[in-house]
């Protein structure tokens, strides 16, 4: 199979996935009467996970010049933007629907990747916003609107 193939369906297949645990953690949430023990509970168990998969997948651990070598911020600032971002989540699934919030979501990562990817931010590879993904996104916005038309 082509490895772009594959690497796209691995996407699909993620993309399933937190819809699926976005569903079952805000389930958790409104039983709990909090998102945020919801997002507790999820990190919780989602680093004893991590844990499992490490020490049965890694094979080379980073070195300790390696790990001095990483920014500060970096340890700790995608871990907070997650917390926020799926606590919010948690906690309008149950107000809007998975569709509906799933939909919004996507468009509000969509909006800003396309900005961050046409200024290259995060180090990352750019991507220009040509009228190929402006076109796309307006795509998206089109089915946003059908997705949540009454």
């Amino acid at each position: 199979m082509n490895h772009n193939i594959t690497i796209m369906l691995f996407a699909l297949t993620g993309g399933i996935l937190l819809s699926i645990q976005g569903g079952l953690n805000a389930q958790l949430g409104v039983l709990l009467k909090n998102p945020l023990l919801a997002t507790l509970a999820a990190y919780i168990f989602s680093t004893f996970f991590a844990l499992v998969i490490v020490f049965f997948s890694t094979k080379e651990m980073p070195t300790i010049q390696q790990v001095k070598e990483i920014p500060f911020y970096l340890w700790f600032t995608g871990a907070l933007f997650s917390v926020l971002g799926i606590s919010l989540y948690y906690y309008t699934i149950p107000k809007l629907g998975i569709s509906t919030m799933i939909s919004i979501g996507l468009f509000g990562q969509m909006i800003f990747s396309v900005i961050a990817g046409h200024f290259a931010w995060f180090g990352l590879p750019r991507e220009p916003a040509d009228i190929k993904r402006i076109a796309g996104v307006s795509a998206m916005i089109i089915g946003i609107y059908l997705i949540n038309k009454k």
